[in-house]
């Protein structure tokens, strides 16, 4: 299928803490997302600003094995510029929205790929990059 997937931080925490909300198996619908995109062998993309936000919860051995799950030839890591941080801070201010999901959608939609995330944030983005949640994919 090669598809391209941008992965929100709490995707991969969803995943890796086998998270669960009061009715929801995230960690699971995440697990399944991500064996299915390695089966179709889509790409899982990335980027410095998912580092920072796992980095809040995990040393770097920890973020290392949580992107196990994914081969390396299918993992990129994205590297972004200050023309997608001035946009994304101007989506801030004019969307109300966190700068990190702005930033998010920004790079995805630079790169092609589509969001994954959970966060209700990215309703308001939705003409920047398209998302999904991972239970819609699998």
């Amino acid at each position: 299928m090669d598809e391209r997937y941008y992965v929100d931080t709490q995707i991969w925490r969803d995943y890796y803490e086998n998270r669960k909300d009061r009715f929801r198996p995230l960690g699971e619908w995440a697990l399944r997302f991500f064996n299915q995109s390695v089966e179709q062998r889509d790409i899982i993309f990335y980027s410095g600003i998912v580092i920072d936000e796992l980095k809040k919860q995990y040393d770097i051995e920890q973020i290392k094995k949580i992107f196990r799950i994914i081969p390396a030839k299918l993992l990129q890591k994205l590297a972004t510029t200050t023309e997608q941080f001035h946009e994304a801070l101007r989506l801030k201010a004019e969307r109300k929205v966190p700068l990190g999901d702005a930033f998010h959608a920004v790079v995805a939609r630079d790169n092609n790929a589509i969001v994954i995330s959970r966060d209700r944030h990215f309703l308001l983005l939705e003409d920047i990059a398209p998302h999904k949640k991972p239970e819609e994919l699998i």
